[in-house]
C-alpha cells in the first residue's frame, strides 16, 4: 500500500482558511461594519441631500437674519421713544446693559426649535422610513451610525447659527446706526453672545436627536421637544409655589440668559451651574438613548 506525500508548498497553498484570511488581513478584527469615519462620510451625504434638511437650513438663516434686523428697527424705536417720553427712558434704563448687544441674537428661540426639530427627525425618520435596518445592517454596532449623525447634526447646528447671528449683526448695524445706537460685533460681549448661543442650538439639536431615538416618531418627538422648551417654562412661571419657581432655573432653556449676562441676574444660576445644567440636559437623553438603541429592535 502506498502512501502520497504532498510536497510543503503545495500543501500550504491547499490548506485553505487555516492560515491568515484571505487578502492578507491579520488575524485580529476591529469588529464588524465599517470605520468611522467612512460612517461618518456616509451620515453627512444622506444629511446633505435630502431637500427637507437644506429647507430647514436655509429657514434658520432667514429667520435669525429676520429677526436681527426687526430687534434692530424694535430697538431704535424704543431708544427713540426714550429720549422724548420720561416713563420710556425708565423702561429704557430699567432693561439695564446694552440692548444693541442682543440684537443680533434675537431669532435664537426660532432657530432652536427649527434645528432641533431636525434633530428629531434625522433619527426618527430612520424608524419611520425603514431606512434603519439598512443603517444598522451596514453598521451592527449602531453606536457609530449613532454618534456621526450626532456629530454631523451639533456641528452643523453650531457652525448654521454662529453663521446667522453674524449675519444678522451686518444687516442690523446700518438700522441701528440710524438710531445713533451702537454695536461692536468684534467686542468680547458680543463674541460671547455668538459663542454662547451657537452651542446652545447645538445642545438643542443634541436634545431633540435623543427624542428622535427614544420616541421613534417625527411628532412625538418634535411636540416633546417643545413641550420642554416653550411650554414647560410658561406652565412653571404660571403654577403657584416655590418648588416651581426654584426648578424653573434648570429648565434647559432658561441656562442661557445666565451663561450670557454681563452681570449675575438676581434668581437665576451662576454661569457655570447653568452650564453644567445644560451639559446633564444633554448628556443624559443622549447616553439613554445610545443605550437604548442597543437593546432595542430595529
Amino acid at each position: 500500500m502506498s502512501s502520497t506525500t504532498l510536497d510543503p508548498s503545495r500543501r500550504g497553498a491547499h490548506a485553505g482558511t487555516g492560515g491568515a484570511p484571505a487578502g492578507g488581513m491579520s488575524g485580529t478584527s476591529t469588529g464588524p461594519g465599517p470605520s468611522f469615519f467612512r460612517v461618518l462620510n456616509s451620515e453627512f451625504i444622506k444629511f446633505r441631500t435630502l431637500l427637507s434638511t437644506l429647507i430647514l437650513l436655509g429657514c434658520t438663516v432667514l429667520v435669525v437674519v429676520g429677526f436681527g434686523a426687526l430687534s434692530a428697527w424694535g430697538t431704535g424705536q424704543f431708544a427713540e421713544a426714550a429720549a422724548t417720553d420720561p416713563q420710556a427712558a425708565a423702561a429704557f434704563a430699567a432693561q439695564g446693559g446694552d440692548l444693541a448687544v442682543g440684537v443680533p441674537t434675537s431669532g435664537i428661540a426660532f432657530a432652536q426649535l427649527i434645528l432641533g426639530s431636525l434633530g428629531v427627525l434625522l433619527m426618527s425618520s430612520e424608524f419611520t422610513t425603514g431606512m434603519a435596518r439598512s443603517t444598522f445592517a451596514a453598521v451592527p454596532k449602531r453606536i457609530p451610525a449613532y454618534a456621526a449623525k450626532l456629530l454631523v447634526v451639533m456641528v452643523t447646528a453650531f457652525v448654521l447659527t454662529a453663521a446667522s447671528v453674524y449675519l444678522a449683526g451686518l444687516m442690523a448695524l446700518p438700522i441701528l446706526d440710524n438710531y445713533n445706537l451702537n454695536l461692536d460685533l468684534a467686542s468680547p460681549q458680543s463674541v460671547k453672545m455668538l459663542l454662547v448661543n451657537s452651542l446652545y442650538v447645538a445642545a438643542v439639536a443634541a436634545i431633540g436627536m435623543a427624542l428622535g431615538s427614544l420616541i421613534r416618531n417625527s411628532a412625538g418627538g418634535i411636540m416633546s421637544l417643545v413641550g420642554l422648551f416653550f411650554v414647560a417654562p410658561i406652565a412653571f412661571q404660571l403654577i403657584p409655589g416655590d418648588f416651581f419657581v426654584e426648578a424653573r432655573k434648570y429648565l434647559p432653556g432658561n441656562t442661557v440668559e445666565p451663561m450670557t449676562a454681563v452681570q449675575h441676574v438676581p434668581d437665576t444660576l451662576e454661569a457655570w451651574q447653568a452650564a453644567m445644567v445644560l451639559g446633564a440636559w444633554v448628556v443624559i437623553p443622549v447616553v439613554l438613548a445610545a443605550v437604548l438603541l442597543k437593546k432595542r429592535d430595529v
